[in-house]
């Protein structure tokens, strides 16, 4: 198939537009503003490029998500932009899309194909990636954009994901670990997790700030204590010392005393910046 290049559309129409009316405005900004109404005008144009289809109704005739789904396959073949119009049709058909949305997802030949497939998943709200999701942040030697997307679709199942992430964590390489703990913390009143984010803060004193901001969002008020104990230690860095303080009020505490951080290069950045 040819894949019709719809941002490509809409770009053209949008510069015809501009050349035609930019007297009536005092500047491009005033000109971006009405951006939104344009491509609102533009989806519900009948176009000539689409046989006088408007751009919003035409994949409105597909009603196979498999289809649909092969079509994103063509478009990143073709390295031309799969258009939203695509990807809110897939969404519209919604359990139907789920099977062939986890067979793109699962093949794992193209990160930008999986990216694709688990954010419609996300928009969709489906369980099945559960597995899926805790095998790629378990794989992956660094957090990267589709650990990023993994743990929001895990984030968004809930205490669905608490279990199954808590059974990879004594195993998990040191990237999964913490990834699976960010996901994890939005989880409070367990004891396991609690224990998990402390150990890890107290551990790992490279990453002081991230693991301080953890224990920040999972509101455990027993963190306070071991955040203030980490305030007087002589290799803190500033940026650790605010992430820290962060944490300690947002988990109701207060921090009165005051360290100087002279020669620190964080410190004297942001003086500079001011």
């Amino acid at each position: 198939m040819k894949c019709i290049d719809f941002d490509a559309h809409f770009g053209k129409y949008a510069e015809k537009w501009i050349a035609e009316n930019r007297a009536k405005y005092k500047n491009m900004d005033e000109m971006e503003e009405e951006m939104p109404e344009l491509y609102l005008r533009w989806l519900n144009a009948p176009a000539d490029w689409l046989d006088g289809t408007t751009p919003g109704e035409f994949f409105a005739r597909y009603e196979d998500p498999r289809e649909l789904v092969d079509m994103i396959r063509e478009y990143h073949a073709q390295s031309v932009a799969v258009p939203d119009q695509l990807l809110e049709r897939i969404v519209e058909l919604g359990e139907a899309s789920v099977g062939p949305l986890m067979t793109l997802a699962e093949e794992k030949s193209d990160r930008a194909l999986t990216l694709t497939a688990l954010n419609l998943l996300i928009e969709l709200g489906s369980e099945r990636p559960l597995a899926l999701c805790l095998d790629i942040i378990d794989e992956s030697e660094a957090q990267n954009e589709l650990t990023d997307v993994a743990s929001e679709l895990l984030t968004n199942l809930g205490v669905k994901a608490v279990e199954p992430i808590l059974s990879r964590m004594p195993q998990a390489k040191k990237a999964a670990q913490e990834a699976f703990l960010d996901v994890l913390c939005n989880f409070p009143g367990d004891d396991r997790i609690y224990n998990y984010a402390i150990d890890a803060f107290r551990r790992n004193y490279d990453r002081r700030a991230l693991y301080a901001s953890y224990l920040g969002k999972l509101g455990d008020e027993r963190a306070i204590d071991v955040l203030r104990e980490a305030l007087d230690m002589s290799d803190l860095n500033y940026l650790d010392y605010i992430e820290i303080v962060n944490a300690i009020e947002a988990l109701g505490g207060e921090v009165t005393e005051q360290r100087e951080f002279n020669g620190d290069p964080y410190y004297e950045s942001l003086k500079k910046m001011k």
